[in-house]
C-alpha cells in the first residue's frame, strides 16, 4: 500500500517526522518498506502563463512564446511542445534553474531566437514518464509561485507492506485510524454526505449467488462530461500512490479505492441490457476483459452480468463490452461486498492481480458499500457533472458477516504477555481501536467492528493490546521450563541416520517442493493419479508429488545445465497419494530417495574416468539397509517401472512387501526431463526400513572357524541371490558365514550355465567341530541345491 504522507496528514497529523512515523507504523505491525520523495530535486521552477505564442520563423516544429512568470517583463522562451498555446498556465524553469539530472537552465538562442528558460513536461521534472507535452496547470494557479510550493512537492510516499490479515489498512482511512490510535489523536474524515437523487433512472439488481455476493449496490449517473479533466489534487494523490491518471471516471473509482480501501467499478449504462445479475459463470462462457484478453469462465468464477452476457469478473476485472469509453454519457456505478472465498485464487488462475482482487480476497468492510457509493457519486458530480439516480441495493442479510464478540481474560492476557497492564489502559486501548468493550469478572467482553474481520479469537485481542501498548514497553523475561528426557525406542532408526550414511558416501541433501510439474510427474508415473491443487503457485507447481523423484531429477537437470559433472542428491520427505480410506482422502507417506548422475568419482590420475552405474547406487541402498541389522530380509527383484529402464530396474522387498524401487531413468524420459546422460535413482518407504531388531549380546566363540568352498554349475536363469537365500533358509547347523566370491562363464562350463563359487564358514560356540559334522552340513547344502536348482558340483 503506497500513499502520500501529506494526504494522510489531512486525516490525522501526529507530531512526528516521516522517519518517526514510519518507525511507529512498523512497530505496530504495519511494516514500512520504503520512504520515497514524491518528486526529484529541482529548483527555480515557477508557475507561468503563456501570454503570446507564435511560430518560430526558422523552424517548423518550434514556437516562440512570451510567458508571464510574475516579473516586470514576460520571459521569451522557445518551445517545441505541440500543446503550447496562448492562455495556458505552465511550469517554467527560469534561468539558473537546476532540473533532475543536474540539468542547468541558461540563457540560450534557438535558431536565432533568444530563450530565457524552458517550459517543462512532467518527465523533465522527474514526476512521471510523460513527455508528450508541457504541463498544463489549472486556470487558478498563481503566476510566479514556486512550482514545488504550489504542488506541495516536499512530500514523501510511504510504502507499507501489509500482512494478509490487515486488509483494513489497504486505504488511507485504515492507515489514519491506526495512526490516530497509536498517537491518541482524533481522525478527521472528509465530508461524505449522501447525494440526493435528481433523476428516477435506475437499474434492477438480482443476487443469483447471494452467498458469494450478499450485498450489491448500483447507481445510475446520467449526462456526465467524460472529457472533463480530473483536478490536479486528485491526479497528484493518485500519482503519489503509484496510480496513473486515465479518465475522470476511472480516476474517481481508483481514488475511492485508495481513500476508503473499497474497490468500485463503473459500467457504461447504455451498453447494459435489462437487470444486473451477480451469478457464477457458465461452463465455457467467454469474456473479453478491459485489457483485450479473452478468458474462459466456469461455474467457480463469480461474474457481473446483464440479461445478455457476462460483463465483468466480479471483484477482479471489468469487461471490454461494458467499459467506459470516450463516448460514454451515462454510467452505472457498482459498490459491492464479495465474500473473500468467492474471489480468492480466481485472479491468479487467469494470470491476473488487480488492486480490487488484492482487497476482496483479503476482505473488505461489509458495511462500507454505501459510504463508498456516496463518496464516488459526489466526486463524479463535482468533476464531470450529471444527474444521479437513486441507489438500488440488493442484500442477503443472512450471508453478510456480523460483528463477532470475543472474550478477553485478564489472567490470560498477563500470562501471554508476561506483564500485567492496568485494566483501565486495556479498556482504553480496545476502545481506541473501535471495539465495543464491556467489563466482566474475568476480563472483558469485546465486540469487534466489521472492518476488523481478522479478529476472531482471544489471542487476536492479546496481540492488539500488545502492539498498541508497545512491544518496546514489554520487558523481556526468560520462560520457565523444565527439561525432560524424551523416550526413544532403540529399535527405531531416525531418518537423520539414513541421511548421514548417504552424506558420508558423497551425497548432498536436497530440499525440493512438494508441488511438482504435472507433465513431468505424468511422464514418470503415468499410472498413478495425482492430486491437483485448485489454486497453485504456478502451472509448473500444480500437482502434489507422488514420489521424491520429480524434485530430485529437476535438481540434477538444473545442476547439469551449470556444468556440474558428478551429482548425488538425497532427500527425505512426504509423498501424497490419493486414498479414500485415509484422512481427507490423502495418504501422506514418508520416503527417502536419492539420485546419482555423471562420473562415479572426481577426476584423478589414479582412477579411471568411469560413469556411475547401477551397482554404485545399489551399494548406496545396501548401506542404508545395513542400518537395519536385518539386511537378509531385503531382496532386489527385477521388476519394471514406468519411470525406469526395463533392463536396469528392480523392486526392493522386505519379506513379501515391496518397499521401494531402484534403477536407471528410462532413456525416453531423459530429454523430457532435461537430463544429460544416464541417471540412477532409488526410493524407499521410511516406515519399512526404520525398524531393526534390538541387539542381543552373544558370547564370541573361542573355537576355530572352518571354511569349505563349493563350485556349483547352475542354469543362468537362477539368480545367485536365490541360491544364497535358499542355503540360509535350510538352517544348516553352525553355518556362520556364506559368501559368493566368484562367477564364471566360459570354456569348461556348458552354454546357458554358469559357475558360482561359494565359501561356507562353520563354527561352534562351545567346541571344535568334528569332520563328520562339517561333511554332513556341506552334503545337506549340495543335496538341496541339486534338488531345487538342478545344480551340480563343478569338476
Amino acid at each position: 500500500m503506497k500513499f502520500s504522507e501529506q494526504w494522510l496528514r489531512t486525516w490525522v497529523n501526529p507530531a512526528l517526522d516521516s522517519t518517526e512515523l514510519a518507525e511507529q507504523l512498523s512497530m505496530a505491525g504495519l511494516e514500512v518498506d520504503d520512504i520515497t520523495p514524491v518528486a526529484e530535486s529541482f529548483s527555480k521552477v515557477v508557475v507561468g502563463e503563456v501570454v503570446k505564442c507564435w511560430q518560430h520563423p526558422d523552424a517548423d516544429k518550434l514556437q516562440v512564446t512570451e510567458v508571464d512568470i510574475g516579473t516586470e517583463e514576460p520571459a521569451t522562451i522557445v518551445c517545441g511542445a505541440p500543446n503550447c498555446r496562448t492562455g495556458i498556465k505552465v511550469a517554467v524553469a527560469t534561468v539558473g534553474a537546476v532540473l533532475p539530472g543536474d540539468f542547468k537552465i541558461k540563457k540560450a538562442k534557438l535558431r536565432g531566437q533568444p530563450s530565457l528558460g524552458m517550459l517543462c513536461s512532467s518527465s523533465e521534472l522527474g514526476l512521471t514518464d510523460d513527455h508528450e507535452g508541457i504541463i498544463e496547470l489549472p486556470a487558478d494557479a498563481p503566476v510566479g509561485m514556486d512550482y514545488r510550493k504550489y504542488l506541495e512537492l516536499d512530500d514523501v510516499t510511504l510504502d507499507v507492506d501489509l500482512t494478509p490479515n490487515r486488509a483494513d489498512c489497504l486505504g488511507i482511512r485504515g492507515i489514519a485510524r491506526e495512526v490516530g490510535v497509536l498517537n491518541k489523536l482524533a481522525v478527521t474524515e472528509p465530508a461524505m454526505a449522501p447525494v440526493s437523487a435528481t433523476t428516477d433512472s435506475k437499474r434492477a439488481v438480482v443476487l443469483d449467488a447471494p452467498a458469494a455476493c450478499p450485498r450489491y449496490l448500483g447507481r445510475v449517473v446520467e449526462n456526465i462530461n467524460i472529457d472533463a479533466q480530473s483536478p490536479l489534487w486528485l491526479t497528484e494523490r493518485l500519482r503519489r500512490s503509484g496510480v496513473r491518471s486515465i479518465d475522470p471516471v476511472v480516476d474517481i473509482t481508483n481514488y475511492v479505492l485508495l481513500e476508503l480501501g473499497h474497490p468500485m467499478h463503473a459500467f457504461d449504462q447504455d451498453k447494459l441490457q435489462g437487470a444486473v445479475h451477480i451469478r457464477h459463470g457458465h461452463k465455457d462462457e467467454k469474456l473479453t476483459l478491459l485489457d483485450g484478453n479473452e478468458v474462459t469462465l466456469d461455474g467457480d468464477v463469480l461474474v457481473i452480468a446483464d440479461e445478455r452476457q457476462a460483463l465483468a469478473m466480479a471483484g477482479i476485472f471489468g469487461g471490454e463490452a461494458s467499459g467506459v469509453t470516450s463516448s460514454t454519457k451515462n454510467v452505472f456505478l457498482e459498490s459491492a461486498f464479495f465474500a473473500p472465498d468467492a474471489i480468492a485464487g480466481r485472479a491468479r488462475r487467469f494470470g491476473l492481480h488487480t488492486d480490487a482482487s488484492h482487497r476482496y480476497e483479503r476482505g473488505v468492510d461489509p458495511q462500507l458499500q454505501r459510504t463508498a457509493m456516496e463518496r464516488a457519486t459526489a466526486l463524479l458530480l463535482e468533476i464531470c457533472g450529471g444527474e444521479a439516480g437513486p441507489i438500488v441495493e440488493a442484500a442477503a442479510e443472512e450471508y453478510i458477516p456480523k460483528p463477532v464478540t470475543v472474550t478477553l481474560r485478564e489472567e490470560r492476557l498477563a500470562r501471554v504477555l508476561g506483564i500485567r497492564i492496568e485494566n483501565s489502559e486495556v479498556t482504553e486501548i480496545l476502545e481506541r481501536l473501535g471495539f465495543t468493550v464491556k467489563a466482566n469478572d474475568a476480563g472483558w467482553q469485546v465486540t469487534v467492528p466489521t472492518f476488523r474481520f481478522d479478529i476472531s479469537i482471544e489471542e487476536d485481542l492479546i496481540e492488539e493490546v500488545a502492539r498498541i501498548y508497545g512491544y518496546h514497553r514489554i520487558q523481556a523475561s526468560a520462560p520457565a521450563a523444565r527439561l525432560q528426557m524424551i523416550p526413544r525406542q532403540e529399535r527405531l532408526i531416525h531418518a537423520t541416520s539414513f541421511k548421514r550414511v548417504l552424506l558420508d558416501r558423497g551425497y548432498q541433501e536436497a530440499i525440493t517442493y512438494s508441488f511438482v510439474d504435472p507433465k513431468h510427474q505424468a511422464t514418470l508415473f503415468g499410472d498413478i493419479e495425482s492430486l491437483i491443487l485448485p489454486f497453485p503457485i504456478s502451472v509448473e507447481m500444480s500437482a502434489m508429488r507422488v514420489s521424491l523423484w520429480p524434485g530430485l531429477l529437476g535438481a540434477v537437470a538444473h545442476n547439469q545445465k551449470r556444468q556440474q559433472q558428478s551429482l548425488a542428491f538425497c532427500e527425505t520427505g512426504l509423498r501424497f497419494l490419493p486414498d479414500s480410506q485415509a484422512e481427507n482422502g490423502v495418504r501422506q507417506q514418508p520416503m527417502i530417495g536419492g539420485v546419482r548422475a555423471g562420473k562415479a568419482f572426481g577426476e584423478h590420475w589414479s582412477d579411471a574416468d568411469r560413469p556411475v552405474d547401477f551397482y554404485d547406487i545399489k551399494g548406496d541402498v545396501e548401506a542404508l539397509l545395513a542400518l537395519t541389522t536385518d539386511a537378509k530380509q531385503f531382496r532386489f527383484v527385477a521388476e519394471q517401472h514406468p519411470a525406469l529402464h526395463p533392463g536396469q530396474s528392480a523392486a526392493i522387498y522386505r519379506g513379501g512387501a515391496r518397499v521401494g524401487y531402484i534403477g536407471a531413468v528410462h532413456p525416453q524420459h531423459e530429454k523430457k526431463l532435461g537430463l544429460n546422460g544416464r541417471t540412477f535413482v532409488f526410493e524407499l518407504e521410511l516406515d519399512a526400513i526404520s525398524q531393526r531388531p534390538v541387539p542381543k549380546a552373544q558370547p564370541v566363540s573361542k573355537y576355530p572357524m572352518i571354511r569349505r568352498d563349493l563350485a556349483l554349475v547352475v542354469k543362468e536363469q537362477h539368480a545367485a541371490g536365490e541360491i544364497l537365500a535358499a542355503i540360509e533358509n535350510i538352517g544348516v547347523n553352525h553355518l556362520v558365514g556364506l559368501n559368493l566370491f566368484d562367477v564364471y562363464q566360459g570354456p569348461g562350463v556348458a552354454e546357458g550355465h554358469r559357475s558360482l563359487a561359494l565359501s561356507l564358514t562353520l563354527q561352534h560356540a562351545e567346541r571344535t567341530l568334528e569332520e563328520q559334522e562339517i561333511n554332513n552340513a556341506v552334503a545337506a547344502i549340495v543335496e538341496m541345491l541339486t534338488s531345487e536348482f538342478g545344480a551340480t558340483l563343478r569338476e
